[in-house]
């Protein structure tokens, strides 16, 4: 029986050994894929002060910054599962605690469309996956516009990462954009009018793959900590039984013809509703445009 007892305790201390072997491989290379240097060639993109310029920047800023940065640009802590850390969202001014005053027209460049920081590492911006397809001009006029927000002193905590979070890198749960963007180092878009390409322009740059899925037909929320379902929009789903009218007014008010109200802590309705009734007829004409499927369950 001894014998039993002492196999059985050789056998358990073998695979809590293989674990723990295991995890420190995973954390070593989770480590080294946050620390890697990414060395990313200047993009041609023109940041000027021209008026109508940076007025197109203001535009793409509110609808596309604020759910992650706040109004005021300032930051947030907009990640926190206290298993694996917290993530703050940049502060964007020229305030304390900002970048604005620190930063070039490539680091923005480099930030914005590559997910890598002034020192080359990469920063955890998943909002990158998206603009990685912003075209030269658009992040041209965004960077211009960044550039002449009023000042905000408010200091953020960038990433704030446990080792649990550095194994999930290592195991890829956790994903960094830089590791997973094209880096393209020009990018055009379809020219801004109510057609499906322009439609489809807009939803890419506004993430809405990011959580509906690439197919946008929806399922689990793909943030660790996170249990609701992401809603299915393609003519599968419930807004393929709204109208155009029905679907500007949900995106203007939060609440959808059947009475439910959009939770704007997932779902940046507001930042949605600042589109032009145009842009926001071509978000509609490319939705309508998919496949109608069903609601994908993973």
């Amino acid at each position: 029986m001894k014998n039993i007892f002492k196999w059985i305790g050789i056998i358990l201390g073998s695979v809590v050994g293989l674990i723990l072997l295991l995890a420190a491989t995973l954390f070593l290379i989770g480590s080294s894929r946050l620390n890697k240097s990414y060395q990313i060639p200047p993009d041609p993109i023109v940041v000027s002060g021209d008026p109508a310029t940076v007025e197109h920047g203001r535009h793409l800023a509110e609808t596309l910054c604020t759910h992650c940065h706040t109004a005021d640009f300032s930051g947030k802590t907009w990640f926190s599962f206290p298993p694996a850390g917290t993530v703050d969202s940049a502060n964007l001014t020229s305030g304390n605690g900002g970048i604005g005053s620190e930063f070039t027209d490539e680091d923005y460049v480099r930030a914005i469309r590559h997910g890598v920081g002034p020192d080359g590492k990469p920063i955890f911006m998943p909002s990158v996956a998206a603009f990685q397809n912003m075209s030269d001009d658009d992040l041209g006029a965004l960077i211009a516009y960044l550039k002449t927000i009023p000042p905000v002193d408010h200091q953020t905590n960038g990433k704030q990462f446990t080792p649990l979070a550095k194994i999930l890198i290592g195991v890829g749960v956790i994903k960094l954009p830089a590791a997973l963007v094209s880096h393209n180092p020009s990018v055009s878009a379809p020219d801004a009018a109510v057609t499906v390409e322009f439609g489809q322009y807009l939803v890419n740059i506004s993430g809405c793959y990011d959580c509906h899925g690439q197919n946008l037909a929806g399922g689990p929320f793909p943030q660790p900590g996170t249990t609701i379902l992401v809603p299915n929009i393609t003519p599968g789903g419930e807004p393929g039984a709204w109208t155009e009218e029905q679907f500007f007014a949900a995106m203007r008010t939060g609440v959808t013809p059947s009475g439910h109200e959009l939770n704007q802590e997932y779902m940046p309705w507001q930042e949605v509703g600042k589109f032009s009734d145009d842009e926001l007829k071509a978000i509609w004409m490319f939705l309508q445009s998919q496949p109608e499927l069903n609601q994908n369950s993973k």
